[in-house]
């Protein structure tokens, strides 16, 4: 399966190769972060809260 690969929006970089200071953009927890398809790391809560999704979720 292919997937839309998400960038970072500080470095543009893919989630694998972004080297940026991670927390989520909404409450700053660094547990559990993924990057979604706004450019933004968010957490589980969050994303479960806010229906993002990750590059792998589709």
């Amino acid at each position: 399966m292919v997937w839309k690969q998400f960038h970072c929006i500080v470095c543009d970089q893919p989630e694998e190769r972004c080297t940026c200071h991670k927390y989520c953009a909404l409450c700053h927890s660094d547990f559990g972060l993924r990057l979604t398809e706004d450019g933004q790391y968010y957490c589980v809560d969050c994303r479960e809260a806010c229906d993002y999704k990750t590059q792998d979720q589709g």
